[in-house]
């Protein structure tokens, strides 16, 4: 097993696995603190070893020294669980449920996102905002890793999250079906809050540092805009989407 295949097993701190928990994923083994052991203890963490404990998994207690050394997250909170695989979600499945069910989907594609909290913080995003699904490539772009499913506050288990091969087919595809695609650009045509964003649409967010590729642009029906009024010209990856997926989820709601 590779150290990402390893990573995506993992769980660290206690709202991701009490997330996990919630959406009835299968934990295996628990490590935590010797704090957690005492059973008449009514603290969060011991809360949660028992609930993990009651699901079948395996419990260890150790020391902080020793939950450090395992942390990758840097944020155990006293607790680091291994866990059943993720299992992606399947676009054209979601896509044909929505179909059936006469509901026009809103998705978020994300352009080779390389930083876990940006990815985490995306998810989390899409969850608020009800977006019904979340498309990476399955290259060049960052694990699904402890670090992720913490900066999503759980919202990893939450939120359908797909691996494409290839996103430039994906967006043609989505096109085809009738979707709209919306870009970001700091030259975009379109503001942000001016856009319409009824029907089939899908918003492509770009990498931390290149931005959209010019591939990908070049599918994109609008490029939108976000001004800014500082001395800074550009937002980082999570915070552009979260302005852009709640300016369209409230409009859609209206």
């Amino acid at each position: 097993m590779t150290r990402d295949e390893r990573e995506l097993c993992r769980l660290e701190g206690r709202n991701p696995i009490a997330e996990a928990l919630e959406a009835g994923r299968s934990i295996n083994k628990v490590y935590a603190l010797q704090s957690a052991r005492n059973t008449r203890s009514d603290t969060s963490l011991a809360r949660l070893v028992a609930e993990c404990k009651e699901r079948g998994a395996v419990i260890t207690y150790v020391g902080r020294t020793a939950l450090d050394a395992m942390a990758t997250s840097g944020a155990h909170q006293g607790i680091i669980a291994e866990v059943a695989p993720y299992e992606y979600a399947d676009l054209t499945e979601i896509l044909f449920q929505y179909e059936r069910l006469g509901i026009d989907p809103f998705l978020i594609l994300l352009d080779h996102i390389q930083d876990a909290h940006n990815l985490g913080s995306i998810l989390r995003i899409a969850d608020g905002a009800g977006v019904d699904a979340v498309v990476i490539p399955q290259r060049r772009s960052v694990a699904l890793n402890a670090a992720v499913a913490k900066a999503s506050a759980g919202a990893v288990e939450h939120i359908p999250l797909c691996r494409v091969v290839n996103l430039s087919k994906t967006i043609l595809d989505l096109k085809k079906e009738g979707f709209w695609i919306y870009g970001t650009a700091a030259d975009g045509e379109t503001p942000y809050d001016k856009a319409d964003y009824s029907g089939k649409i899908a918003l492509v967010i770009g990498s931390e540092g290149e931005g959209i590729s010019q591939k990908l642009l070049e599918h994109c029906d609008f490029l939108l805009t976000i001004p800014l009024y500082g001395k800074v010209n550009s937002l980082n990856a999570a915070v552009a989407s979260g302005i852009i997926a709640f300016a369209a989820a409230r409009q859609r709601r209206q």
